[in-house]
């Protein structure tokens, strides 16, 4: 028996990279899986493509009424609600003289908002079972990164929001914890390296250079620790932010 059996799990931005591959995890581990994703098409595509039973719904985290129906909808479909991961995110970089309001409130009502808004919808449902797992995805640029001011103060928000959330839900039996990714190979790295005008590989190997291990990270790397810390294994930690960064932040 997986450790998830007879649990729901939903997923936010899980319709690619580290969000697909978490889902992919809990789905192996016996979860039964709302796939969440601003696209609901790529969401019920990528439902399909997990082992076990799996909805895709579409879903803007940064709309409440958006995350109330895709919370009320996948309660509905799945029969319940008993983890979340608030992984949904996008990134518009650019140096402060030359970042709009536009993409500072896009990148911190995605992140920051969207992890508000979606934890507030199944917090209910948790309070009322006495149960719950929790996991945020923070980042390794919550410690500062060149050219993200705005995804920078969104993933130490989140930090600092999983810290309060962490005491505010401990009585009622909901665990709640982060994970900060260092380098991970997706879709939206790939896209950095693009927008650099270097070549992909490249790109992964200069940034394995930067790390104690000498690798890159993969979803599945992250999933680990997402599916540790949702567990009934990590019931006595809260409010922590664990890295997961081939041990980059440590130099």
């Amino acid at each position: 028996m997986g450790r998830f059996e007879g649990r729901v799990a939903v997923i936010t931005g899980a319709a690619r990279g580290i969000g697909f591959g978490t889902a992919q995890r809990f789905s192996e581990e016996g979860a039964a899986v709302a796939v969440l994703d601003l696209d609901e098409a790529a969401a019920k595509d990528a439902a399909s493509r997990l082992p076990g039973q799996a909805v895709g719904i579409g879903a803007d985290v940064a709309d409440k009424a958006s995350v109330d129906a895709a919370v009320e909808r996948l309660v509905a479909e799945l029969g319940g609600v008993h983890v979340l991961v608030n992984n949904a995110g996008i990134t518009r970089d650019n140096l402060l003289f030359k970042m709009s309001e536009a993409d500072w409130d896009l990148v911190v009502g995605v992140h920051l908002r969207g992890a508000f808004l979606t934890t507030q919808a199944v917090q209910r449902h948790f309070v009322e079972q006495r149960y719950g797992k929790i996991v945020n995805l923070s980042s390794v640029s919550a410690l500062g990164n060149r050219g993200q001011a705005n995804y920078s103060a969104a993933k130490m928000g989140v930090q600092g929001l999983t810290r309060t959330l962490g005491i505010e839900l401990g009585p009622f039996g909901i665990n709640v914890n982060a994970v900060a990714p260092g380098f991970v190979a997706t879709e939206m790295t790939d896209a950095t390296a693009a927008r650099l005008k270097l070549d992909v590989d490249e790109f992964r190997r200069l940034n394995a250079e930067h790390n104690p291990v000498k690798r890159v990270g993969e979803p599945a790397d992250i999933a680990a620790a997402v599916c540790f810390l949702a567990s009934d294994e990590a019931s006595y930690v809260t409010g922590q932010t664990l890295y997961v960064d081939g041990g980059a932040t440590l130099g």
